[in-house]
């Protein structure tokens, strides 16, 4: 009990939620670019990857359960955060150097972490909830018969001739509209500068950084978020341009 109210209940215990948080939830939208790639394969791969996922019934649950609650933890810390910041600060002058000298990621991170969550929360309704889909998806391309088997780890998790849902029409298809296509890429360009600070943020919290690798480890930031940005940006872009089919 102790502990939960050192966490929730001082400056470094929210520092050090956010910093764990923020952990889980890098390697969480990891996992899920990677997954999503396999929409540029056969498309058993990612429509084999989408059933397997939905197979493990009430642990995907407890991982979805899992994730809310830590962007829940990682927004509520961020926010109460910035509140004492701005408090600490009041309206000395130094504020504003402080502003002006601060990054575009780090500035605009609270509103960076709205927007995506209001991304998330459509995302979820495009292909998780499936209420955003268009009526012909409905209709007409609703599932899809495996035309090979499914593997995880050399183990066979969907066989094929099993009837699962077409989730790489459901993705192309809902990327054929523009405004849902740009409305995706901006959304994870600012998750992309979310995660640019945010991940600098971290290594300091956790005491992963030194005078010695600042730079480097900076520019392997860097350079993650940018992989990471066009990796997302290449599957609308696809769709729009007809690359997928």
């Amino acid at each position: 009990m102790e502990l939960l109210r050192n966490l929730f209940g001082s400056t470094i215990g929210r520092k050090l939620l956010m910093a764990v948080t923020g952990l889980v939830l890098i390697a969480f939208v990891i996992g899920h670019l990677v997954g999503n790639l396999q929409v540029f394969e056969d498309p058993d791969r990612i429509n084999g990857y989408a059933h397997f996922l939905q197979s493990l019934g009430p642990a995907l649950w407890a991982i979805r359960v899992l994730l809310i609650a830590c962007a829940a933890i990682h927004v509520w810390a961020g926010t109460i955060l910035a509140i004492e910041d701005r408090r600490a600060r009041g309206d000395e002058p130094y504020a504003v150097k402080t502003w002006i000298q601060a990054s575009v990621s780090s500035r605009y991170m609270r509103w960076t972490g709205f927007v995506v969550l209001a991304f998330i929360a459509y995302h979820l309704a495009q292909f998780t909830v499936g209420s955003a889909q268009p009526a012909t998806f409905k209709a007409n391309l609703a599932h899809y018969v495996m035309k090979g088997d499914y593997h995880v780890l050399g183990f066979t998790v969907v066989r094929a001739g099993t009837d699962v849902l077409d989730v790489r029409s459901m993705v192309i298809l809902g990327f054929r509209k523009r405004v849902v296509a740009l409305f995706y890429i901006v959304a994870v360009g600012l998750l992309s500068l979310h995660l640019l600070h945010g991940a600098d943020s971290l290594f300091q919290t956790l005491g992963w950084r030194s005078s010695r690798w600042e730079r480097g480890l900076r520019a392997a930031v860097a350079l993650f978020c940018a992989a990471y940005f066009l990796g997302n940006l290449s599957i609308p872009g696809a769709a729009l341009l007809g690359y997928l089919h």
